[in-house]
């Protein structure tokens, strides 16, 4: 590396970021055949530093910052490598070495290079970008995946308003990154301040997404190797338990948000948040086949109870912190949409708790009738019959965690269809006199029975005494024309 080093002294900083780029792109690939998986050595990180990420540390000419020309340059660049990069393998390992924070003084060039990239590669719709940008997102803690979030949003939502359609189109490009946009979206806005709440054009597009592909949100988990669960301050394998945060705790924090706004006019669009949780239950449903498939089943949780922890405190803090006067309806429709998310996702494999641990974490909310029957467990179904015979086909199919509806038949019963009206039989023939049996020959006749004396007549019973009539009661007066009493309502 060093006398690359010292050839790329005598090029300008465009050229040396070419160059730099053709010698690594020769390093990596002999490195691959040899191992599939390269050793990356300090040595080509801080080749890439100096060339790409200039800083105030002199380390040789290049150490120059770019200029507005030479940066969106230098951007057009690393686009056309990452495009015509046929070796997803290579793309993937200079694109971490590149933008993975080391800890050093070059983070923040590498943090705000890599938000304009990625910014360029939404703008001019550059899947391989795209994908290693969705590789970043997953590998790299959660602190730096909120900035890029933060930076794309502050382009296409900020910047200019109307651009958030070119983002919009994304989803027809890129899905893997897509979900791992929402997964950092999610994490950046919790809900916690009124400056964390989604804005609408964002919120607008997630939802669009979720709504139009509820398995959108399930792409990362399907195409990502399970061997143990990811390490603490990384996002998930899913935008799920964000997503759930959303949907519970916007009632309250828009009605906490109208309320420090002085009563004034809040533009709250609650049908969005509706709609998304409507998404969010039927991607659980989705869940749960590719978790049989997988079989992981009951031992890999998507939602975890830690993560539940959070969320229900401070659902309990807002209730609080509203007059239930005023927020009654919010309340509710929260508590709701919390016990859907639960119920749903017990069933479907996507939260592993028991019933007492969700009992006891729900005991300081308010009451709520559903999550009533949520923590208190499903109703368990009712043998047959032993005598009745039903058809394989009407024998309901239940998984452990199944709630039937209150108002149905028990289970072991099922609701048969009508029965159409069976046709009438036809009168049968009048049956042929048959002649009298002959005594056969050889057989003696059989000797007559006795008669049986006749029963004893019984006594007849006493003629019980009538009752006297009652008194036959006056017809009120109260209303003319009544002839029954009336008592007015009170």
């Amino acid at each position: 590396m060093s006398d690359i080093r010292h050839s790329l002294l005598r090029r300008d900083a465009l050229s040396a970021a070419k160059e730099v780029l053709y010698h690594l792109d020769i390093y990596f690939s002999s490195q691959l055949q040899s191992a599939p998986v390269p050793m990356v050595e300090k040595g080509p990180i801080e080749l890439l530093e100096e060339v790409h990420l200039p800083n105030s540390k002199d380390r040789g000419s290049h150490n120059k910052r770019f200029t507005a020309m030479q940066e969106l340059q230098l951007l057009e660049i690393l686009c056309n490598y990452f495009q015509d990069q046929t070796k997803e393998a290579v793309r993937q390992v200079i694109f971490s070495s590149l933008f993975s924070p080391q800890g050093n003084k070059a983070d923040e060039q590498r943090m705000a290079l890599l938000g304009k990239l990625t910014s360029m590669a939404v703008a001019v719709c550059r899947l391989p970008v795209l994908e290693c940008a969705a590789s970043w997102l997953q590998r790299t803690p959660a602190v730096y995946c909120v900035r890029l979030a933060k930076a794309l949003v502050g382009d296409y939502c900020g910047l200019v308003p109307s651009s958030i359609q070119t983002l919009k189109q994304i989803f027809n490009v890129s899905p893997r990154f897509c979900c791992q946009f929402i997964s950092a979206v999610a994490a950046l806005y919790d809900m916690s301040t009124e400056e964390l709440i989604p804005p609408h054009d964002l919120l607008e597009m997630i939802v669009s997404w979720i709504f139009e592909d509820p398995r959108l949100i399930l792409i990362t988990f399907l195409n990502t190797p399970i061997t143990a669960n990811l390490p603490i301050g990384f996002l998930g394998f899913s935008p799920l338990m964000g997503l759930v945060r959303w949907c519970v705790i916007a009632p309250l924090a828009y009605r906490r948000k109208q309320k420090a706004a002085g009563g004034g006019p809040i533009v709250e669009d609650q049908n969005l948040y509706s709609k998304l949780h409507l998404s969010v239950l039927q991607g659980l449903m989705v869940l749960q086949t590719h978790l049989t498939e997988k079989s992981l089943y009951g031992r890999l949780a998507l939602i975890l109870f830690e993560q539940l922890v959070p969320l229900v405190e401070e659902l309990g803090q807002l209730c609080e912190e509203l007059n239930p006067l005023n927020a009654e309806q919010e309340m509710e429709l929260a508590l709701d949409r919390l016990a859907q998310a639960l119920q749903v996702s017990m069933a479907t494999g996507a939260l592993l708790c028991t019933r007492d641990d969700l009992r006891t974490l729900c005991a300081r909310l308010p009451h709520n009738n559903l999550m009533q029957l949520v923590v208190s467990g499903p109703v368990q179904p009712q043998p047959a019959h032993p005598t009745q015979t039903l058809t394989p086909t009407l024998t309901p199919t239940l998984t452990p965690a199944y709630y039937p509806h209150i108002h149905t038949p028990p289970l072991g019963y099922p609701t048969l269809p009508a029965h159409a009206a069976l046709p009438t039989h036809a009168a049968l023939p009048a049956h042929t006199v048959l002649p009298a049996h002959s005594t056969l020959p050889g057989h003696a006749a059989l000797p007559a029975h006795t008669a049986l004396p006749a029963h004893p007549a019984l006594p007849t019973h006493a003629a019980l005494p009538t009752h006297p009539a009652l008194p036959g009661h006056p017809v009120q007066t109260f209303m003319p024309g009544m002839a029954f009493p009336f008592r007015p309502m009170r």
